[in-house]
């Protein structure tokens, strides 16, 4: 059975990474997108990530250009724009599709093992999440009105696990 450290993504700037490389660590996933509604929980999840990085997360984003073309630019451009206007400092990895017939494998495990409402499988926008646990498995999936704040509760009984 697959956890999350069987698959590899690349960083915003290009390097390739082992998901492994995070093997103990609790996970929050995000799609991400530059131009939404939803784009000020960067702020929330940075916030998380200030909060409980020594204790053991990790938030890592994915931006997609699949929900009206949210995000346009390039991994350059998105990433100053991050860091720019909501100072992310947790990992943004390239643009991919997260959902679809070319949806990065790792989205395709994630809907699989978490799906939505109603058992839909499929993403529905940008910034829906998933939280992993320190066994690499998916705990729990959020809405992308699922504010980031509202995730403390479960990420510290993650961490806690």
């Amino acid at each position: 059975m697959a956890t999350i450290y069987d698959f590899d993504a690349t960083t915003i700037d290009g390097r390739p990474i082992s998901l492994a490389d995070y093997r103990g660590r609790v996970l929050l996933i995000v799609n991400t997108a530059s131009q939404c509604g939803f784009t000020p929980q960067f702020e929330g999840l940075e916030q998380l990530h200030q909060r409980y990085e020594a204790a053991g997360l990790s938030v890592l984003g994915f931006p997609s250009n699949q929900f009206g073309a949210q995000d346009p630019g390039s991994n350059e451009e998105i990433g100053a724009f991050c860091t720019k206007n909501y100072g992310v400092s947790f990992q943004m990895m390239e643009k991919i599709d997260v959902k679809g017939a070319e949806a990065a494998p790792l989205f395709q495990w994630l809907t699989a093992e978490k799906p939505g409402l109603l058992g839909t499988t499929g993403i529905k926008w940008n910034f829906t999440k998933f939280l992993i646990g320190r066994d690499g498995r998916v705990i729990r999936r959020y809405a992308p009105l699922d504010k980031p704040a509202s995730m403390s509760q479960d990420i510290q009984a993650a961490l806690a696990a």
